[in-house]
This record gives C-alpha cells, sequence and structure tokens, in this order.
C-alpha cells in the first residue's frame, strides 16, 4: 500500500512565525506539514494565525501534535520526569490544552493529533499505570468528541508495553505514530520488531534516522535520514503492508541544514518507496 502523502513538521523547521513557516515548507520543496499545535492554543498572539497561513498558501495539514505542558528533553531523565501526561503536576492544564486543541484540529480539518505519552510503567499493576491509562482514555475521548484521532509516538516506552496500553484503552479513534528512530534514540527496542508488533495500530508515520547511544540511559544520536542505523529496507518493506493508508513526515530536530537534508530525505524516501 503506498504512502498517502509525503510532509514536513513544523518544529523541524524551527520557524519565527508562520508567515516564516510557510516560506520554510515551500523551501523544502514539500507542500505538506503537521503542524505543532501547542504554541497554537498557548501563544495565540503570536501563533494563531498558523492555520489560515498554511491554508491560504495550499500546504497542507496533514496532521498536529501536541507537546504537552513542562517537558524538558535536556536528558532522558528528565524527560522521563516530565514527559507526557504522566506528571500530576501538570496534568490539569494538559487537560485544558487538549480539550482546545481537539476543537482547533477540527475546525482545520486536521483529522490525527500525535503526542508522546509519557514513559508508560511497564508493571500494569502500579498505581501510577492505572492514572496514566484513565487520563489517555479520557484525551482520546475528548478529540474523538470533534471527530479526531489521537496517536502515540513511539519510543519512550517499549513496542509491548504501549500495546498493552493501547489495549488497556481500548479505543477505536486511538493509534500509533511510529517514529523508528525514536526506539534508538531512547534505547527502548529494536526499530523493525517494534514496527512489526504495532502495525495493525500505526496511524501515522515519522520518518528520522538515529544511532543508539553506547551508554544505556543517555540519548542516542539523531542523524540525516539514510545516515543512521534504521533499517530503511525493513521498514518500507511493512509500510506498503499497513493495513491503512498512512502519512509519513520527515522529521529532523538537530543540525543547522535542516531545510537541506529534508530536502535530501524526501529524494531518500520517493528513491526507497515506490
Amino acid at each position: 500500500m503506498p504512502l498517502a502523502r509525503l510532509g514536513t513538521t513544523s518544529w523541524s523547521l524551527q520557524p519565527t512565525d508562520p508567515a516564516d513557516l510557510v516560506r520554510l515548507v515551500h523551501a523544502t520543496g514539500l507542500e505538506a506539514v503537521q503542524l505543532g499545535l501547542t504554541p497554537c492554543i498557548r501563544d495565540r498572539a503570536h501563533w494563531a494565525g498558523a492555520v489560515p497561513a498554511l491554508i491560504e498558501a495550499d500546504v497542507t495539514l496533514l496532521s498536529g501534535m501536541m507537546q504537552p505542558v513542562g517537558e524538558d528533553y535536556s536528558t532522558i531523565e528528565r524527560i522521563r520526569q516530565t514527559g507526557g501526561i504522566r506528571p500530576d503536576s501538570t496534568w490539569e492544564a494538559n487537560e485544558a490544552m487538549a480539550r482546545a486543541m481537539a476543537v482547533l484540529a477540527a475546525n482545520a480539518g486536521i483529522g490525527i493529533v500525535t503526542m508522546h505519552a509519557g514513559f508508560i510503567p511497564e508493571d500494569a499493576s502500579a498505581p501510577e499505570h492505572g492514572v496514566m491509562i484513565d487520563r489517555l482514555r479520557l484525551l482520546t475521548d475528548i478529540f474523538a468528541a470533534e471527530g479526531v484521532h489521537l496517536a502515540l509516538e513511539t519510543g519512550q516506552e517499549s513496542a509491548e508495553t504501549l500495546l498493552a496500553a493501547m489495549e488497556a484503552i481500548d479505543r477505536p479513534m486511538l493509534g500509533v505514530n511510529f517514529d523508528p528512530a525514536n526506539m534508538l534514540l531512547y534505547g527502548s527496542g529494536d526499530p523493525t520488531r517494534a514496527m512489526e508488533l504495532l502495525a495493525a495500530h500505526i496511524m501515522a508515520l515519522h520518518l528520522k534516522d538515529a544511532t543508539p547511544s553506547p551508554s544505556p540511559g543517555a540519548w542516542g544520536t539523531e542523524t540525516p535520514l539514510g545516515r543512521g542505523d534504521v533499517d530503511w529496507d525493513a521498514f518500507f518493506s511493512i509500510a506498503r503492508d499497513l493495513p491503512r493508508e498512512v502519512d509519513a513526515v520527515i522529521e529532523r530536530e538537530g543540525g543547522d541544514r535542516r531545510v537541506e537534508e529534508i530536502r535530501e530525505a524526501v529524494d531518500f524516501v520517493r528513491a526507497h518507496f515506490k
């Protein structure tokens, strides 16, 4: 099955404002984007015009992304403490943001919003596990009420833990945003095995590459597409057999040649996925 559409992420481009975002998307040679929606909710004075600017420029909105309040990616240990909807201290703010974001996404014609859950505990009997399942079920229902799917991004949990959590949440509007590089960056498992395990639930793909860290508990290293340790032949083989068409989004979060490397990634994807 072919990829539905190919785009990039707004945050990869590090735009200064909506007009700059439009300019940078066009500079990649793409006409589609996954839009980070958190600034549109929490910094409306600056980013409220992002959706209309993209639509007016004929840039397709593939999906949205929710970055939960308070996340700190400085180290794996810090994001473990602050990530997703796990911390009690930020839960009320994140629930409120999700309610506003669901309406924004629906009004913009965005059908999928992605996010990291936040290191779901492996032990299903742990009290914190039950709290996170309840919170994720509520968020799924909030987005579903507006006709929007919620897709949990891979990496912070093993594929087995994420799959078990999704089965416990048991909502048809919940799926997976599969990012193979994150499995390496977090040291959470083999990307090919994870993709095979989660394939039935994949709703969107992030195209990103990385090498794992030689030290447990430390970040791996993100690389341009095709220069890391992701097995792209296996990735695209599995992608061809997914049960639904999915959008593929090139993500580049490191380096200072992001537009150029995204353009190179477009060529890489089109050469490998035919």
